[in-house]
C-alpha cells in the first residue's frame, strides 16, 4: 500500500487503509460527483510515523497508567482522560516526521496543491461506516496553507485518533485500541459563498430528508457558530414542506490563516442562503448519494459561484452513512462527557453566568441556611429542616455537575491552543501561566501562616496553645489571638469542620490549633508561584510569548482566552468550597438531630446519614439498616506494592513519610515534611498542604484540586494511582516522582501484631 493515494487509485481493497471518508470520496469522484480535487494519506505513513520515532510505545505506556475499560467512574476520572489525550496530543506536536517520510508527503502535495489552501481532515478505518460514527471527534482544519504547515496538521489530526472523546468511544464499541491508526484526506480548500448539511432521511422522520444551510463556509455550522437556515423536504416527491428562516448576521470565511467570522451584507441577510430551485438540487444530489452508497446519508456541501475560479454550482465535500440508533450512540454517561467540550463563545456565556448569578445565590443560600437556627425546632420540624437542606444541596450539586464542571474546559482549551502554539516540553507548562490566581483556599492558608509566624515569634502565646491542647481547653489564651482565630472560622470555617462539612463549629477545635503549633515549629511556607517579584516577572514573560504566537484579532482572542482560562482555574478550587458552605449547613441540622437522638439513648448515631437521622426523628422505633462496612481487607490480607503508576500532576521528586488521610481526624495529626496519600484532595482538606513535601491521590487528573495546589506550592504530585490508600500505609517511607508518575515504597513501616500483614510481606 502506498503511502500517498490519489482517488482514481482507491478501490474497496484499499477501504481499510484509507478510511471510510476517503473510500466515500473516491466512489463520488468514479459516479462523476463533483468533489474538491483530493489526496489521501494513508495508515501506512500513520504506522511508519508512530514506528520510527517510538512514538507507539509512550503512546501505550500512557494509556497503560490506569485500568481504562471505557467507563467513567470511581476508577476512571474525566480529568483523567482529558490529560492523557492533552498529553499524547502533545507527543504530536513535538515529534517531527522521519526525513523520508517527509519527503515523500512533500512531493505529493507539492505537486497537486502547491501553494492553494487546502483543508485536513481525518479518515479514520471504521470511521464513517454502516455501523459506526466518529463524527466530531476528530480534527479537522480549514484553509492550510504551505507544505510545512500542511504536514504539521497532518501531525495534529493523527493526534485527534487519541482524543478523550474517541477513546472513551472506541471503548463502548469494543475496539482494540492499541491497533487504531488514522489516514487523512487532504482536500483543496472551496471557498463557497454558501454551505449546509443535508439528512436524505431525517433522523426523526424517515419520510423526509432536511437540508440546513449558511453563507460562508461549512464549519460555521458544524460548530455551531452561525445558525443555519432549514428546508422539510417530502422524500417521496421532494416537495419543499416547510422552511424556516433565521436572523442571518455572519459567516464563517477563510482568512489570511484559519477562518474567521465576518459580518453579512445586509443585502445577504435578507434572503435565505438556498432558492428553492437550489434546494432541489441538494435534494436531488442526496438521493443520487443515497442510491451509490445504498442507504441514508449525512452529506457535507457547498455551492460555488461562477467565475471563482474552481468549477461552480453544488460541490459535495464528504458523505458518510447516517448511523442514527446505530451501535456506538453516546449512552448518558458518554454524552454527558461530550458536553464538557465547550467552544470560546459557550464559555465566555458561561463565565457571565457563573460570575454574575450562581457563585452570588451560592453566597446568599449559605448565608440564608446560616442565620436559620434549628434548635428550638420541634423533632417534625427539624427532620423536615435536614430534608429540606439536604434537597437544597442536592439541587445546587446538579449546578455544579451542568455548569461549573463544564467550565473547568476554559484551562484545557487554553492548555491546547498553548501547546499548539509553543509545543512546551512540558504538555502542562501552560499551569505556570495560570498559577498565582486568587483561590479562596490560598487565602485561607495565609491567613493560617499569618497566624503561625505570630506564634514562632511568641513563645509564651505557643506554651499557652499547647497547654490548652493537653488539658482539652479551659486555659486561657492570648485575647488578641483568641479574636484572630474566631475570625478566622467566621470567615473560613473552623478546620476539623471544613474537612467533615460537619457544620459551624463553637470557637476553635484542636485541629485548627495543633495545625497551627505544626505550622509555627518549622520555617513558613509560602506559595510556590503566587507571592514574589521573580514569580510575577516569569508569569509575564510567559504570557508575551504566548500572544506574540499571534497577530491582530487572534492576539487578542489569545487575551481574552487566557483571561478566560485564569478565572477556570480560579473557580476549579473554589466552586467547592462555595458549595461545601451549603452542605456544611445541611451538615448543622444533621448534627443537631444526631444529638438529639443521641440524648435519647440512640445507639450508632454517627453512623447515620442524613436520611437516617430525619427519619428517626419522625419514628422512635426505627432502625437503620446495617452498613456492609469497609471489606477491603476480609480476607486478612493486605497486597503491597513497591512501585505504584499515576499521573505526573506536579514536576519535582520529594521523599517523606506517608500520612495516609482517609478520615477527617487524619488531618489533625498531619506533620510537616510528610506525604499527603489520600483519596483526592478536597478544597476544604488544603491547609495541610503548606506542611506537605508531596502529594498522592488515586483520583487523577491536572485539574483536580490537589494537583492544582500542589502546583501552587510547587510539591511533587502524583495522582491516578489506584487504591493508593490501601497500598501506602502512615508512616511508610515513599518517593513521590512528579516527573514519571511513580510513586515508590522505599520502606515499609514496622507492623504491629495486631494489624493484617501483606502477603508480600515477610
Amino acid at each position: 500500500m502506498s503511502l500517498v493515494l490519489a482517488l482514481p487509485r482507491i478501490g474497496l481493497e484499499c477501504r481499510a487503509e484509507v478510511g471510510g471518508k476517503c473510500f466515500a470520496l473516491a466512489e463520488m469522484e468514479r459516479a462523476g460527483i463533483s468533489i474538491p480535487e483530493t489526496l489521501c494519506i494513508s495508515t501506512q505513513a500513520y504506522e511508519r510515523y508512530i514506528t520510527v520515532t517510538g512514538l507507539r510505545e509512550r503512546i501505550l505506556l500512557e494509556l497503560s497508567r490506569k485500568t481504562f475499560d471505557g467507563h467513567l467512574g470511581p476508577n476512571l476520572r474525566w480529568e483523567e482522560l482529558w490529560d492523557a489525550s492533552l498529553r499524547i496530543r502533545n507527543m504530536f506536536l513535538r515529534t517531527p516526521l522521519p526525513g523520508d517520510l517527509t519527503t515523500t508527503l512533500s512531493d505529493a502535495l507539492e505537486t497537486l496543491f502547491h501553494q492553494r489552501a487546502v483543508a485536513v481532515r481525518s479518515s479514520a478505518p471504521g470511521e464513517d461506516s454502516d455501523a459506526v460514527s466518529f463524527a466530531g471527534l476528530h480534527e479537522s482544519f480549514l484553509n492550510v496553507k504551505g507544505v510545512e504547515s500542511i504536514l504539521e496538521h497532518i501531525r495534529v489530526v493523527w493526534a485527534s485518533l487519541w482524543s478523550d472523546a474517541a477513546l472513551l468511544y472506541r471503548r463502548d464499541l469494543g475496539l482494540n485500541v492499541a491497533d487504531s491508526a488514522m489516514a487523512v484526506v487532504v482536500q483543496a480548500l472551496v471557498s463557497g459563498e454558501r454551505s449546509g448539511v443535508a439528512f436524505s432521511q431525517h433522523p426523526n422522520d424517515a419520510s423526509q430528508a432536511v437540508i440546513e444551510s449558511v453563507y460562508g463556509l461549512n464549519q460555521g455550522l458544524v460548530d455551531g457558530a452561525v445558525e443555519p437556515d432549514r428546508w422539510i423536504i417530502d422524500r417521496a416527491t421532494g416537495e419543499v414542506l416547510s422552511h424556516v428562516g433565521v436572523a442571518r448576521d455572519q459567516a464563517l470565511v477563510a482568512g489570511a490563516e484559519g477562518v474567521q467570522l465576518e459580518p453579512l451584507p445586509k443585502e445577504l441577510s435578507r434572503r435565505p442562503p438556498l432558492t428553492t430551485q437550489e434546494v432541489t438540487t441538494v435534494f436531488n444530489c442526496l438521493r443520487q448519494l443515497e442510491g451509490l452508497f445504498g442507504g441514508p446519508q449525512d452529506v457535507e456541501w457547498t455551492w460555488v459561484r461562477e467565475g471563482s475560479g474552481t468549477p461552480s454550482g453544488l460541490v459535495v465535500l464528504q458523505s458518510r452513512p447516517i448511523t442514527t440508533g446505530a451501535v456506538g450512540e453516546p449512552d448518558d454517561e458518554r454524552r454527558w462527557y461530550l458536553s464538557l467540550r465547550r467552544s470560546f463563545e459557550n464559555l465566555q456565556s458561561l463565565r457571565q453566568k457563573i460570575e454574575g448569578e450562581l457563585i452570588p445565590d451560592m453566597v446568599e443560600e449559605a448565608e440564608v441556611l446560616a442565620a436559620q437556627t434549628v434548635e428550638p425546632l420541634s423533632d417534625e420540624e427539624l427532620a423536615a429542616e435536614i430534608d429540606r437542606r439536604q434537597a437544597v444541596y442536592d439541587g445546587w450539586v446538579d449546578v455544579y455537575w451542568d455548569k461549573f464542571i463544564p467550565f473547568a474546559h476554559g484551562i484545557r482549551l487554553f492548555g491546547q491552543v498553548y501547546n499548539d502554539a509553543l509545543h512546551p516540553d512540558d504538555p502542562y507548562a501552560f499551569m505556570d501561566l495560570l498559577a498565582g490566581t486568587e483561590m479562596a483556599s490560598l487565602a485561607r492558608n495565609r491567613a493560617l501562616e499569618q497566624m503561625a509566624a505570630t506564634i514562632r515569634d511568641d513563645a509564651l502565646l505557643a506554651e499557652e496553645l499547647r497547654e490548652w491542647l493537653t488539658h482539652g481547653g479551659g486555659v486561657e489564651i492570648d485575647e488578641a489571638f483568641q479574636h484572630r482565630m474566631d475570625a478566622f472560622v467566621n470567615r473560613f470555617g473552623d478546620l476539623s469542620c471544613a474537612m467533615t462539612g460537619g457544620g459551624r463549629c463553637a470557637g476553635p477545635s484542636k485541629t485548627l490549633i495543633k495545625i497551627l503549633l505544626e505550622m509555627a515549629s518549622h520555617p513558613g511556607a509560602r506559595d510556590h508561584r503566587s507571592p514574589g517579584e521573580g514569580h510575577a516577572r516569569s508569569r509575564a514573560m510567559m504570557r508575551r510569548e504566548f500572544l506574540d504566537q499571534f497577530e491582530g484579532e487572534e492576539r487578542e482572542r489569545a487575551a481574552q482566552l487566557l483571561d478566560l482560562a485564569r478565572t477556570s482555574y480560579q473557580l476549579r478550587d473554589d466552586d467547592n468550597i462555595y458549595l461545601g458552605r451549603i452542605e456544611a449547613e445541611v451538615l448543622t441540622a444533621v448534627e443537631a438531630g444526631r444529638d438529639r437522638l443521641e440524648r435519647r439513648g440512640v445507639v450508632g448515631v454517627e453512623s447515620f446519614d442524613g436520611a437516617d437521622v430525619a427519619q428517626a426523628l419522625r419514628d422512635p422505633n426505627f432502625v437503620p439498616k446495617a452498613s456492609s462496612g469497609d471489606e477491603r481487607h476480609s480476607d486478612g490480607f493486605v497486597i503491597r506494592a513497591r512501585q505504584l503508576v499515576g499521573q505526573p500532576a506536579g514536576p519535582g521528586v520529594a521523599h517523606g513519610s506517608a500520612r495516609v488521610v482517609v478520615s477527617p481526624g487524619d488531618l489533625a495529626d498531619f506533620e510537616h515534611g510528610e506525604i499527603l496519600v489520600c483519596d483526592a484532595v478536597d478544597p476544604n482538606m488544603t491547609f495541610v498542604v503548606p506542611l506537605a513535601a508531596g502529594v498522592v491521590e488515586r483520583r487523577g487528573g491536572m485539574l483536580i484540586h490537589g494537583a492544582i495546589i500542589a502546583r501552587e506550592y510547587g510539591l511533587p504530585c502524583v495522582t491516578g494511582v489506584p487504591d493508593a490508600v490501601l497500598w501506602i500505609r502512615t508512616g511508610d517511607s515513599v518517593t513521590v516522582d512528579g516527573h514519571l508518575g511513580i510513586v515508590t515504597i522505599t520502606e515499609r513501616k514496622e507492623v504491629a501484631a495486631s494489624e493484617p500483614r501483606s502477603s508480600s510481606e515477610g
